[in-house]
């Protein structure tokens, strides 16, 4: 018989739906429940393309004699972390801070006041590695809990206590300048990996703010080192298991530092971050390899991520149905031996496949699988023949049992992709990808944007048309804030610029301190035993910085004085942090590369329909500048219209002109595309 959670909209807890755990969504009606009992609550935290929550799910929540003494001796509560991320971002906060560690599944012990006294993540059906299984941890739990309750109310009071005392006051840290950002360059540099790119060992994640910063760093100052690091970083990752070879797209990471063998789930996230990080390594190089990149991640997103009403699923699980055992194990839909490429391509051009892709008799990956790779200098001979190679093997793939998808659209992931299509879509003139950024914009709005009562807020997450429960957080209104900006300046439609000014007004009112800094929940948003404030990256840019970097570009498209000084004073913590941490805090300081550099704003008036227009916007576009803001529209308004930068804007001998002005002092005007091309960096793609 379902659970309680069979009401709820979330994959994740639709996947537990029918487990014999009577679970509880978060909700006080849960707290109640154990306060009533005077039981502890089991918090259980994961989401739907997490490997090792499928495992757990499997040992534990579905077995009958666990769950019966889950029910007995407590209150369950299943949470889906990209629904609630401050549930989430609260408790792995403890979590890290009492064991050093953390991941999902988390797995935490609270009293009815919410306050934990007990943590951990995975634990396996029986004793192993030291670890204890997950029914010792119930017993244990459930002993202290009735023998002990004065320790454990005390332990719960001094893990909030010292939370608490973890608040950040970064407001008058002052804004970073060019010695921090050189600074944080140096700290990359130690950190870097020269002989298979990226940073750290394994498990190797891909540095998309990073390298976002590298890109901005290089632009700004002419640093080689910098735009090496990014390019060979970029080389590496395409060439390696974590790239899809076949359909496009990143998995989550890499296990090994080699970028072979990914943990296979691929996240929304990751994906428009990368696609948008490849086009502007393009638009700074040139590199065929990052314009092919940029454009099969492109494709992935919209092939095998948009949803039928228009936005981007969350992910695509990592497991999938292996075809020769029936069983849900990692990596079955991506993984091939020789003898698979032979039986699709025959002996000869399996066996050359085999050679292209890294795909060895002893395999790379399990049971003598291989995950594909291109290890090599891709074969320009056989250009052709590798095109129809690809092709048949990926037919091939498509009839092997496909890996889950997380329907739920994230309000936040779908305003990184919008940026992401809008500006491949300008880039590589592909006006489809536009439409599709257009389309999901359109939905966030329709769906997302919420007034009921009055009180106006941005919904987290929408699935199947219907908006969710949970009301946004700062990263929302920062990447949907960001999209919007970005495609104002690809369509020239300002009502994308009006619809971001809303949402960041939002942040001023409601997300920001007195001092500066910001917060993840807004100022009315459910009172947690902490309010969330982590202005570090995840595998997102934080909600913090992506809040600076669109005050940012907000206030050079508008002159706004208020969101300048926001964004200024958010960056306190890039000029604390960045020197010190720079791989945790990537999207600061590509921000704080674009407020060094103005950022420059780029007016670009002409008659629609002109293609001398549609060259100086181009061109506007593809600018290395960091960060710079581009409005395009007719001449002629006093007051700008739908841009304020086109205010008093005017042809230049009856000519399409582009104005790019820093600080609101500007050059003069120029109908020359390779004029303007100088003045915003050297685009040599």
């Amino acid at each position: 018989m379902p659970n309680r959670l069979a009401n709820e909209t979330s994959p994740y807890l639709l996947q537990h739906a029918d487990n014999p755990v009577d679970w509880w969504p978060w909700s006080p009606e849960a707290f109640a429940e154990a306060r009533e009992r005077g039981v502890p609550v089991l918090l259980s935290v994961g989401y739907s393309s997490c490997h090792w929550c499928h495992v757990l799910a499997g040992e534990s929540f579905e077995d009958e004699r666990v769950a019966a003494y889950m029910n007995e001796h407590f209150v369950n509560v299943k949470v889906d972390r990209e629904e609630r991320p401050d549930v989430d971002a609260v408790y792995m906060e403890a979590v890290q801070a009492a064991t050093g560690q953390g991941g999902w599944p988390m797995t935490v012990f609270l009293t009815a006041d919410a306050e934990p006294f007990y943590f951990g993540t995975y634990f396996p059906p029986e004793p192993r590695h030291g670890m204890p299984s997950f029914t010792q941890v119930l017993e244990g739990v459930r002993a202290a809990w009735v023998d002990r309750p004065e320790e454990v109310a005390e332990v719960a009071q001094k893990i909030v206590r010292d939370l608490a005392g973890r608040q950040l006051d970064y407001g008058k840290a002052g804004t970073p300048g060019p010695e921090e950002l050189a600074q944080a360059l140096l700290g990359l540099t130690r950190e870097y990996d020269a002989t298979h790119g990226g940073f750290g060992g394994a498990p190797k994640f891909p540095p998309s703010m990073v390298l976002e910063f590298l890109l901005r760093h290089h632009a700004r100052t002419g640093a080689e080192g910098a735009l090496q690091m990014a390019a060979d970083t970029c080389e590496a990752m395409a060439r390696g298991g974590i790239y899809d070879q076949l359909g496009g797209g990143f998995a989550r990471y890499s296990v090994d530092r080699e970028w072979v063998v990914p943990h296979f789930e691929k996240m929304l996230y990751d994906n428009a971050l990368l696609c948008r990080v490849y086009a502007h390594l393009w638009r700074a190089t040139g590199s065929d390899l990052a314009r092919r990149v940029a454009l099969e991640t492109a494709d992935f997103m919209v092939r095998e991520l948009r949803t039928a009403q228009g936005g981007f699923a969350s992910a695509l699980d990592a497991d999938s149905e292996d075809p020769l055992t029936g069983e849900h194990v990692e990596g079955a839909y991506y993984a091939w031996t020789p003898a698979q490429l032979r039986e699709v391509l025959g002996e000869a051009d399996g066996d050359l496949a085999a050679g292209w892709f890294g795909v060895t008799e002893e395999g790379t990956f399990e049971h003598g699988t291989s995950v594909l790779r291109l290890p090599q200098d891709g074969p320009v001979a056989e250009a052709g023949k590798f095109a129809e190679v690809r092709a048949r093997l990926l037919a091939a793939r498509d009839r092997r049992p496909t890996p889950g998808r997380d329907d739920k659209v994230v309000a936040a992931w779908n305003g990184l992709a919008v940026a992401a299509l809008a500006e491949c879509g300008a880039y590589f003139e592909r006006p489809d990808l536009v439409e599709r950024a257009t389309e999901a914009a359109d939905l966030l709005v329709r769906l997302h944007f919420d007034a009921t009562g009055g009180r106006v807020r941005l919904a987290r997450t929408s699935k199947d048309g219907r908006a969710g429960a949970n009301a946004g957080v700062l990263e929302d209104y920062g990447d949907v804030a960001e999209g919007f900006l970005a495609l104002a300046a690809v369509t020239g439609e300002g009502v994308w610029l009006e619809f971001a000014g809303f949402l960041l007004d939002l942040v001023l009112d409601r997300f920001t301190a007195e001092d500066g800094t910001l917060y993840d929940t807004a100022h009315d948003a459910e009172r947690l035993i902490r309010r969330p404030q982590d202005p570090t990256d995840t595998a997102a840019p934080s909600g913090w910085t992506a809040a600076a970097g669109a005050l940012l570009s907000y206030a050079a498209h508008t002159g706004s004085e208020a969101h300048r000084t926001a964004a200024e004073r958010a960056l306190g913590v890039v000029h604390a942090l960045g020197p010190r941490v720079p791989r945790f805090i990537g999207h600061g300081l590509a921000v704080a590369e674009a407020l060094l550099d103005g950022p420059r704003e780029v007016a670009v008036v002409g008659r629609p329909g002109d293609p001398a227009l549609a060259a100086l916007h181009r061109t506007a576009l593809l600018g290395t500048a960091p960060g710079a803001v581009v409005a395009v529209g007719p001449p002629g308004a006093a007051d700008g219209g739908e841009f304020p930068l086109l205010a008093g804007r005017t042809l230049v001998e009856d000519r399409p002109a582009a104005y790019v002005c820093r600080h609101f002092v500007c050059a003069r005007p120029t109908t020359d595309p390779a004029a303007l091309a100088d003045e915003l960096g050297t685009a040599r793609a």
